[in-house]
This record gives C-alpha cells, sequence and structure tokens, in this order.
C-alpha cells in the first residue's frame, strides 16, 4: 500500500489537511514522524476537528505498514522520537498506610470470587452478586459445596480501604477547575467518563503543571 498524500489517509479531511499545515505539518513525511511523538499527538487532536485518539492510532498503523515515498526511514523515526519514560508521581504515605496496602494486596489475591445463587444453572441471572434470602438456601446455611458468602471477614485493613493500588486518594474532576484543590501529595485524579478529548487533554495539562498524577491518562 502506497501512501502518497495525507488525504489517502482514512478519516483525513481538506479540512483537516490545512489544520495540519497551522501547526506546521504539510507533508506525509512530516505527520509520520509527529504521530511518534506523544507531545506531537495531543497537539494533534487539539488541533483537528472531528479526530481523537483512536484515529491518530489509526494513522499510525497506516503509516507503519504503508510505502511512504518521502518518509525517513523508520528506524530513523524511532530514534530521533525515542520514548523517554517519565517516573510516575509516587503519593507521600504514613508506614501504617503504607503496610496496610501491603497487606491489602496479600488478601486481594486469596479472596475468592464471589458469584450469584446458581449462578451456572440459569444464564440469565448473571455472576453479579446477590445475598441469598430465601428460607431453603444452602448457600445461606453455608452448606458444603456451595459457594462462598460475601462477609466482613474478607475485607482489608481500615488504613487501605478506598485507596488507588498506588496509595492516592482519588478524585473525580470533570474541568480544569476541580483540579484547584487537590493535594498531589496525597491524591490523585481521575477524569469523569463523559469529558471529551479536548477537554480531558486541557485537564491533563494543567494537571502536569500541578503535579498532580492523572490516573487515566490518554496518551
Amino acid at each position: 500500500m502506497s501512501i502518497k498524500a495525507l488525504t489517502d489517509l482514512k478519516g483525513m479531511s481538506e479540512q483537516n489537511v490545512e489544520e495540519l499545515a497551522s501547526i506546521g505539518i504539510t507533508s506525509v513525511a512530516e505527520l509520520t514522524e509527529a504521530i511518534n511523538d506523544d507531545a506531537k499527538v495531543k497537539e494533534i487532536i487539539k488541533a483537528l476537528s472531528g479526530v481523537g485518539p483512536k484515529t491518530v492510532a489509526g494513522w499510525k498503523g497506516e503509516l507503519a505498514g504503508a510505502d511512504v515515498a518521502d518518509a525517513p526511514a523508520k528506524a530513523e523515526v524511532v530514534e530521533a522520537n525515542q520514548a523517554v519514560y517519565v517516573v510516575k508521581a509516587k503519593p507521600e504515605l504514613s508506614e501504617e498506610t503504607a503496610d496496610a496496602l501491603a497487606k491489602r494486596a496479600i488478601i486481594s489475591g486469596r479472596r475468592p470470587a464471589f458469584k450469584r445463587q446458581e449462578w451456572f444453572r440459569y444464564s440469565k441471572l448473571g455472576e453479579s452478586w446477590r445475598k441469598p434470602k430465601g428460607i431453603h438456601s444452602k448457600m445461606r446455611r453455608h452448606e458444603k459445596h456451595r459457594g462462598p458468602m460475601v462477609d466482613i471477614g474478607f475485607r482489608g485493613p481500615v488504613e487501605a480501604r478506598n485507596l488507588h493500588p498506588s496509595g492516592f486518594e482519588e478524585v473525580l474532576v470533570y474541568n480544569v477547575e476541580g483540579l484547584e484543590n487537590i493535594d498531589p501529595k496525597k491524591q490523585a485524579v481521575r477524569i469523569g467518563g463523559t469529558v471529551g478529548t479536548k477537554k480531558r487533554l486541557a485537564i491533563e495539562d494543567r494537571a502536569d503543571e500541578l503535579g498532580i498524577r492523572v490516573l487515566n491518562r490518554l496518551v
């Protein structure tokens, strides 16, 4: 497959070509180099109308397997834009909380799967847990060969309850203003699922400026 013009890419419109030109990308070779750079990918998504991460990932796949006459060699692109690992922010934890997180991980590993009574008999019930309440229920009476029931003894330590596995307290945000009262030493943010791509990128950029960890980043 040969890609000679930007419009040969799936989902690339004439308007998108003009928008790419406004950020200095005018050829297939320049786009090939840009989509291998995380910072440039963010800039592309912000600048292009109707283009999101999935579309850019599709272009990357097309260009990787395409015969691009004016594109630089693939090895050169990787060398020029080699990804640099950035250490993720870590919370400031007390010794008690750190021990509780380690204990919670051990408990979670041995905790059984709690499945609804007779989930195996009727597919319409599903596996989602429901407490058995029937007066003849063998599971409620803890008879043999029945699945385990949810019990307080399976819970993890109180100190680690409701914490992200990294140790951060999760805070849900929907806009840039939601970042202003976050404590980056103890709290991390999770961007709401209804937030659009452009606003999500703005939140991520502001979080980077404030040193706040984003748990569900796009790139």
